[in-house]
Parts: structure tokens; C-alpha cells; sequence
């Protein structure tokens, strides 16, 4: 596929990672595309905005799940191993504190995945918050089990 033209439309900066909405033009027509960046302004992920993948809807369901406190219907998504080790109320303290720093939750808005195949896949899941955009980064095992969720240690 050829990119005849592109452009930026929103830069939305978070706490360790900056979202990128953008459009490129192909021979197809225009086609909107989501870039995650790091700290050092390095690509961590990209993907065609209107394309989802299995692992992709289940980590956006998760972030629905814990942003509307339905924290059974979140941890039915999480291996057995991960709901043992993290106890209910430690989910929903690490997600509140999110939500408080962050000034209020606004909306889930994408995820991509940063990483597929082998024995991890990690999905990085961009939430709206009052602040900034924040990327939570769900880590699957091969069978499409949610294995970990890395909430910045800044909001433990």
C-alpha cells in the first residue's frame, strides 16, 4: 500500500505516552491511523483505526468494565492467577487513583497492539481522562487471557 499524503490530527500528550490521531491518503482513499509514542518520542504501536483485533475488544472491554465499576465483569476477563493476585479492592484502588490524578474519566478510546505473538501480547489501551490521555497496558498470555495490567506505578 502506498502513502501518497498524510497529516496530523491530534497530538494528545499523556503521562508516559503520547497519542497520535492521523489520516494518511492511499490509492484507496484516506484511511485514519493510531500512533502510540513513548517517552523519547519512539513509536510503540500503530494501527488502522477502524481495524480490531479479538485481543484489541477485550481489552477495551476490561477498561469499559473497570471505568463504569463493574470490577466482576473486568476480572472475568483476567487469568485465574492474575484475579488471585490482585485482590478486588486493589484493582479498584489503583483504578480510582487513576481516575482522581487524572482529573476525572472522560472515555476509552482505542487500543493497539504493541506487541503480538509468543507467550506474551501487550495491548496498549488509550483512556481520556480531564488531564491527559493515558495508555494502560494490558499484557495477554498466548489464549488471549489478560495475564497483567501495568496501571503507572505513579497512581499504586
Amino acid at each position: 500500500m502506498a502513502i501518497d499524503a498524510s497529516r496530523i490530527v491530534s497530538v494528545i500528550p499523556g503521562y508516559n505516552t503520547t497519542t497520535v490521531d492521523a489520516v494518511v491518503t492511499t490509492a484507496s482513499g484516506d484511511e485514519e491511523m493510531l500512533l502510540v509514542l513513548d517517552e523519547d518520542g519512539k513509536l510503540l504501536a500503530w494501527k488502522w483505526a477502524d481495524r480490531v483485533q479479538p485481543i484489541e475488544t477485550t481489552a477495551l472491554e476490561f477498561t469499559s468494565d473497570l471505568a463504569a465499576g463493574r470490577l466482576i465483569a473486568a476480572r472475568s476477563k483476567m487469568s485465574l492467577q492474575l484475579q488471585q493476585e490482585l485482590a478486588p479492592g486493589d484493582l479498584e484502588r489503583k483504578w480510582s487513583k487513576l481516575v482522581r490524578v487524572a482529573g476525572g474519566f472522560r472515555k476509552v478510546k482505542d487500543a493497539v497492539i504493541a506487541h503480538q505473538g509468543g507467550s506474551q501480547q501487550l495491548v496498549l489501551v488509550a483512556v481520556e481522562f480531564g488531564k491527559a490521555t493515558s495508555n494502560l497496558f494490558v499484557i495477554f498470555d498466548e489464549r488471549g487471557r489478560i495475564i497483567n495490567v501495568d496501571i503507572s506505578r505513579d497512581f499504586v
